[in-house]
């Protein structure tokens, strides 16, 4: 099982200022891309055990998803002190995963 995304988000000050490389997932529980996905991005975060890792739940009157322009979920912004260096939305391969992570300085 996996963690489910956050209803309570941070907010875009707060994302801004987070330092250091971090995950940010958009997305719901009920989304079977979502739920799809959860296994690529856990074995890409199983790789990688010091980046933070943030599941917001996006839809309507959503201020964070909105501020990032989420469309589609799931959608993964990779970020590195508060600036985002890569996106994926609807990730569906390893090799996707791997080349986000590694702007972000890591490997996977």
């Amino acid at each position: 099982m996996s963690t489910p995304y956050a209803a309570n988000s941070p907010t875009r000050a707060e994302i801004d200022a987070l330092p250091g490389a971090t995950l940010l997932e958009f997305g719901t529980d009920w989304c079977g891309f979502c739920r799809a996905a959860q296994p690529l991005i856990a074995a890409a975060l199983a790789a990688q055990p010091a980046l933070r890792h943030l599941k917001v739940e996006d839809g309507p009157g959503r201020a964070l998803g909105r501020s990032f322009k989420v469309k589609l979920w799931p959608t993964l912004i990779f970020l590195r002190d508060g600036q985002e260096l890569a996106r994926l939305v609807r990730p569906a391969d390893a090799a996707a995963l791997r080349e986000a992570m590694l702007r972000l300085g890591g490997s996977a």
